[in-house]
């Protein structure tokens, strides 16, 4: 059995999360990113990125 590790989770502003994302404890997702649907977030998302999958990663910056 896995120990459970209770972590806060820091969502920045602006921040779009689609529908059944999954965030881990203790992760951070930067200001104006975009998490898509049915992500597994594992690790730290960077500021204005597209992140996708299971595990979510990052597939491009939304600089513009």
């Amino acid at each position: 059995m896995a120990d459970l590790h209770p972590a806060p989770i820091t969502i920045g502003r602006n921040v779009w999360l689609g529908s059944n994302v999954t965030v881990l404890p203790g992760i951070s997702i930067g200001d104006d990113s975009v998490v898509a649907a049915g992500a597994v977030v594992t690790r730290d998302i960077p500021p204005r990125s597209l992140a996708v999958g299971a595990p979510a990663k990052v597939i491009r910056s939304l600089e513009g």
